[in-house]
């Protein structure tokens, strides 16, 4: 309690110092609407802090982080919440009151946007090659897949399987030696989620790994000779677009089927597997809104007509998330063990081994619902459903000290270790794992 007390004290000392010195950067990025905002940490012990954080979440709007809901924190289960600032100061007197302990992660989070911000627009004016190392825009990945389709032909394969909300093509990737053959496949995607922005840099990464290291590295080669990679670099694409443009925190989709005045759905509650079950949302202005009904996204409806179809064919599903490190497998909707555990636990114990192997960082791994939060229709669970015997999801990194803001510098490390841990899951698509 006192400890809380001090925080709170410095921040209120030494905010407007962070402010000043950061504010000048840019000041009218995002129109300034995250300016002496703040990301906060608590730690809730007891069912009795769980039901005040819930009592003072119906009446202050916040942003849930980690978990994305509240409808997800439990006793004992690190909670991040963006705090607007105009409710800071009420917010952490109903947590001091309520005897919550708390830390703040980001002091101002406008001023962690725009320095990281000036740093990126550094490091464009500085090279005339696309950079692997900084965030993208949609045109400027898209953009990307259409010379990387023309550059490298043999090897990539660029189409679309279809429209988005607001219209906006649906690209995916086909990486691999061409065959007339049909050859297994792996179903990677990315950026399902609009702010997890580490998402979409890794799919472009790995392309671009897989391409420049197709000669030189054996396991790479032949991985790309006896396997199909459909790589979907932007899944959100309407979402990932609004994150750049208006509100770098937006998570879902962008379709507006509702009377409220609420736009998007969580492309990541909307597949039909325990639809509308735990760890979703039938509001529509929350940010883990289920939608109206099962699949009622054209992004989702596109990627599970596409998987439906390929599914002989496609052995792995993989789908990239931020942040936590993690490496999940299902189920997400339940706490049961998978009917192919043994090889799917084997195989992710593999990958999170190997990714420590180049830099150290640990991962966690097991079954989403028991190391991460009970969901309901997500993308994982109904590739495993509808036959895909292995499909994971990765939380990258970090563990919350940056969280949707994790710094250009670190996408390289990040990506580099992740690419390790795929190549290994791949190898494991080649020896036999069947559903039951």
């Amino acid at each position: 309690m006192e400890g809380n007390v001090r925080i709170l004290a410095a921040f209120l000392i030494f905010a407007p110092v962070i402010i000043l010195g950061l504010g000048s950067v840019q000041g009218l990025l995002y129109n300034n609407r995250y300016d002496g905002d703040q990301v906060i940490r608590l730690l809730p012990k007891t069912e009795q802090q769980v039901d005040a954080l819930k009592s003072f979440h119906e009446l202050v709007k916040v942003d849930f982080w980690q978990p994305s809901s509240i409808l997800s924190v439990k006793p004992g289960v690190l909670v991040d919440i963006h705090v607007p600032r105009n409710w800071s100061e009420k917010i952490f007197q109903s947590l001091l009151q309520a005897g919550i302990d708390f830390k703040i992660l980001v002091p101002d989070l406008q001023g962690l946007i725009e320095m990281q911000s000036a740093s990126r627009a550094r490091i464009r004016r500085s090279t005339h090659l696309y950079s692997y190392e900084v965030y993208h825009s949609l045109e400027e990945i898209q953009s990307w897949m259409h010379h990387m389709n023309r550059s490298h032909s043999q090897l990539l394969y660029l189409f679309s399987i279809g429209k988005s909300f607001e219209g906006r093509s649906l690209f995916v990737l086909q990486l691999g030696k061409r065959s007339k053959q049909l050859k297994k496949a792996v179903w990677i995607d990315c950026g399902i989620h609009a702010r997890e922005w580490i998402g979409p840099a890794f799919c472009q990464w790995f392309v671009k790994e897989a391409l420049q290291t197709y000669h030189s590295d054996p396991s790479m080669r032949r991985l790309l000779k006896q396997l199909y990679f459909y790589i979907m670099p932007v899944f959100n694409v309407d979402g990932y677009h609004y994150s750049w443009t208006t509100d770098r925190f937006w998570r879902k989709t962008r379709s507006n089927s509702t009377n409220f005045n609420c736009y998007g759905v969580d492309a990541n509650r909307n597949w039909k597997v325990k639809w509308s079950g735990e760890g979703a949302s039938l509001h529509p202005c929350a940010d883990t809104y289920c939608g109206p009904v099962p699949e009622s996204e054209p992004e989702v409806k596109a990627v599970a007509r596409f998987l439906h179809k390929h599914k002989k064919q496609i052995k792995a599903y993989i789908s990239f998330h931020a942040y936590s490190q993690m490496l999940l497998y299902p189920y997400s909707y339940k706490d049961a063990i998978i009917p192919n555990f043994k090889c799917v636990e084997s195989a992710a114990f593999k990958a999170v081994n190997a990714l420590y192997s180049v830099y150290g960082i640990k991962y966690r791994h097991g079954p989403a619902s028991s190391i991460l939060y009970v969901t309901s229709g997500s993308s994982m669970d109904w590739a495993y459903k509808h036959g895909i015997p292995y499909a994971f999801a990765f939380e990258l990194r970090d563990t919350g000290y940056y969280g949707f803001l994790l710094p250009e510098s670190l996408i390289k490390p990040t990506c580099t270790e992740t690419t390790l841990a795929v190549k290994n899951i791949t190898n494991h698509i080649l020896k036999k794992c069947p559903l039951r």
